[in-house]
């Protein structure tokens, strides 16, 4: 792997700093003029399926955690289903290749349901700390994992706890994915420079903020605690999708089935959703990543001169 020396950050010359700077930046936005059906709003819901994968993948092997995750398969996904359905709603389900060959059944299901699957490494593991053959090893032998379950290559790309690696945006790349959903260079979909040169990558953009597992996450290593109450967080995301239809812009979300779908919880999903429905009269675009990263790619190509 080519790994920059290890050294005191004050003592990297200018050149290297712009060398580790300019590996992956935001290129071009891709704030399109308009949504679809005049929409005043476009709403990407987002599902990290970790399950079993969230202890695997960080190397452990705890009973009670495994049982953890495999509520989210039991109980959280099919709660998250049934939201979604009865407001006709599609989503993005990023699922790590293990999760997917544990219980086949659960992707076939949501693809079923109308939702997007897309890749979310193998075994949820940690990509920063991989070399870039085992990397590309991962990602290929995930995406024949998920294909014949979709019944189609996945498009996107999540990376695990959105550690990346040197590597990883430029085989995003490689492996022909329309877009990343790992980076927060922006609110809005932007185009992916990789040492300098356009990707064709669309990025849509994640945040923490925008992340249950932030404010609900119950970990002994590290040492974390739910700090934040669900009407607390109910009202973090309702302001970040408020200004987002006063800006006529994109609201994506991150969830995760073993966090937001416990019973005092799951609320907060269909509140947002009637909430994005009544802000805008309804006139909101409910999109899955791969729309969205489709609809702005093609805006941008249609108006070239937006963006000299």
């Amino acid at each position: 792997m080519n790994t920059p020396p290890m050294q005191p950050p004050w003592q990297m010359s200018e050149a290297e700093v712009r060398d580790v700077v300019g590996l992956v930046r935001a290129g071009q936005s891709l704030a399109p003029a308009a949504w679809p059906g005049g929409a005043q709003v476009a709403v990407a819901l987002s599902f990290d399926c970790d399950h079993e994968c969230f202890e695997l993948g960080g190397g452990g092997r705890a009973v009670g955690r495994l049982a953890w995750g495999e509520y989210g398969r039991r109980v959280g996904v099919p709660r998250i289903l049934e939201v979604l359905r009865r407001h006709d709603v599609p989503a993005s389900f990023f699922m790590p290749a293990v999760c997917a060959r544990l219980d086949p059944d659960e992707t076939r299901r949501i693809v079923a349901a109308g939702h997007e699957v897309g890749l979310h490494g193998w075994i949820h593991e940690n990509n920063s700390l991989l070399d870039e053959a085992t990397e590309r090893d991962l990602m290929l032998r995930a995406m024949d994992v998920l294909t014949p379950l979709i019944g189609r290559p996945p498009v996107g790309f999540r990376s695990a706890n959105w550690d990346l690696s040197r590597h990883t945006i430029a085989l995003v790349a490689e492996l022909g994915l329309a877009y990343d959903s790992s980076l927060m260079a922006d609110e809005t979909p932007y185009e992916l420079i990789i040492d300098g040169q356009n990707s064709g990558v669309v990025e849509i953009p994640v945040e923490w903020l925008r992340d249950d597992a932030v404010y609900f996450l119950f970990n002994r290593n590290p040492a974390t605690r739910p700090w934040a109450t669900p009407d607390d967080v109910f009202g973090i995301f309702a302001r970040e999708l408020d200004a987002a239809i006063a800006e006529g812009g994109l609201f994506q979300l991150v969830m995760h089935p073993f966090v937001i779908g416990y019973r005092s919880r799951i609320w907060i999903l269909q509140a947002l959703i009637e909430r994005a429905i009544e802000r805008t009269g309804g006139k909101v675009w409910f999109a899955t990543h791969e729309q969205v990263a489709d609809h702005v790619r093609t805006a941008a190509l249609r108006a070239p001169a937006a963006h000299d």
